[in-house]
This record gives structure tokens, C-alpha cells and sequence, in this order.
């Protein structure tokens, strides 16, 4: 099993304090909090935007103007813990192996997600019976992968960079389901799924790249000879 990356604790800067009626971040993370607690308790399609906006202590009025539908608060949710793993980030990791760098990375969004299990585990449930949320979920995956990709070194650019995104999120969401019923503090079984995870998308990512040279090799062969033709040409 592939070893935890040490690391430091960062510390986390305290919480912004902004003026009432300026800064509509406080609105933000309120409605934000109210849905996953819903969610924490009921599935995502019987969630109504009335009750997120009662939790949140808003007006529907002030709900509407920060998000249409619970997928963009979840999506907004999605976007927070990012920049939860990314703010968190040092230059510890730098010197070693892609694959222990993306193991760290991808061990600090566990970490992050940790307070809001339970509401992982509706989505998971959700997801299971319903061909929208999943595909919702995918999307959302794939654009938060392309930046824990980025965060581990790793380019998530181009064609390769996407496809890499798409297959990291599909290997993210096979380790949730041992995540979300792995009750021991140190996550041992988690990490253990995780590094069997990532051994098999490394010979994926090998695949892939032997892919991706084929059309690089058969233009290059295809300039050798449309340029041999006019040399011949010439003569």
C-alpha cells in the first residue's frame, strides 16, 4: 500500500467578516450549508428550493438571485471543496512520483469531504436510481478532477487532459462508496482502495498515452512521405 504523503498542516485562514448588503458571500455559504444539511436527510429530488431558502434564513427572492436549482448549489458545494484541497497545498509533494502526488491530493478532498458524509451518501444513493443526478454528478466530477489533476502536477489539458479528468472522477467515485462506509479515524481501508485505484489508472494512463502517440506517429509518417513524393517530383 502506497504511503501517505507527509505533509504540514496548513493553517486555514479565519473566515472573511464582510458588511451586511455588500458581499453576497455570507448569503452564499448559508444556502450552501442549508442544502447539504438537507441533503444529509433526504435525497436531492425531494428537496424543495422553499426549504433551502428557510434554512438559509432568505428570501426566495435572494435565493433566485444567487442560484436557479439545487444541482448549481451543488455544484457551487463541488467548487468550495476545491478550493478547500487547493488552498491546502505546498511544495512538500514536488520531488516525489506523480502517483504519490495524486494520492495526497486526492486524500485531502476525502478529508475535506469528511464533515458532509452523510450527504455524500444520499448523492451515491440518488445516483443509483436516477440517470440525471449521475450525469449531473459526472460533470461535476470531471471539471473538480481536472483541477486536482492540476494540483498533483499532472496536465489535464487537451483531448489526453480530459479524458485523464473523466477517468480520474470515475476512479474518485469508486473509492467513495469504501469511503462512505469506512468508520476507522486513520482509513486504513480507504487508502488501501485508493492505492489499488490508482495502480490501475497509472496502466490506464500508460494505455493512454501509447494511444494518444498513434496519430502523432502516423502524421509524422504521412509528412515522410508526401515529402519524399515532391522530392521525387522535383527530380
Amino acid at each position: 500500500m502506497a504511503r501517505k504523503a507527509k505533509r504540514k498542516s496548513a493553517a486555514r485562514p479565519a473566515p472573511r467578516q464582510s458588511r451586511p448588503g455588500r458581499d453576497n458571500g455570507p448569503i452564499r455559504e448559508r444556502i450552501v450549508a442549508a442544502f447539504m444539511a438537507l441533503l444529509a436527510d433526504k435525497p436531492i429530488q425531494r428537496i424543495d428550493l422553499s426549504e433551502v431558502a428557510t434554512g438559509a434564513r432568505v428570501s426566495l427572492a435572494e435565493l433566485r438571485e444567487q442560484f436557479g436549482t439545487t444541482i448549481a448549489i451543488l455544484a457551487a458545494h463541488s467548487e468550495r471543496i476545491d478550493r478547500q484541497v487547493l488552498g491546502g497545498m505546498d511544495g512538500d509533494l514536488a520531488g516525489e512520483p506523480a502517483r504519490e502526488r495524486l494520492f495526497d491530493v486526492l486524500m485531502r478532498r476525502l478529508e475535506a469531504l469528511g464533515p458532509h458524509k452523510e450527504a455524500v451518501r444520499s448523492l451515491m444513493r440518488s445516483s443509483l436510481c436516477d440517470p440525471g443526478v449521475a450525469f449531473a454528478l459526472n460533470a461535476m466530477g470531471v471539471r473538480s478532477h481536472r483541477w486536482m489533476l492540476q494540483a498533483a502536477g499532472i496536465s489535464s489539458s487537451g483531448i489526453k487532459g480530459a479524458l485523464r479528468a473523466q477517468g480520474l472522477a470515475l476512479l474518485f467515485a469508486t473509492v467513495l462508496r469504501t469511503w462512505a462506509d469506512d468508520d476507522d479515524p486513520g482509513f486504513a481501508r480507504t487508502m488501501a482502495a485508493l492505492d489499488r485505484a490508482l495502480a490501475s489508472g497509472e496502466r490506464w494512463s500508460g494505455f493512454l498515452d501509447d494511444l494518444c502517440s498513434i496519430p502523432e506517429a502516423v502524421g509524422r509518417r504521412q509528412r515522410h512521405r508526401r515529402g519524399r513524393g515532391e522530392g521525387r517530383m522535383a527530380a
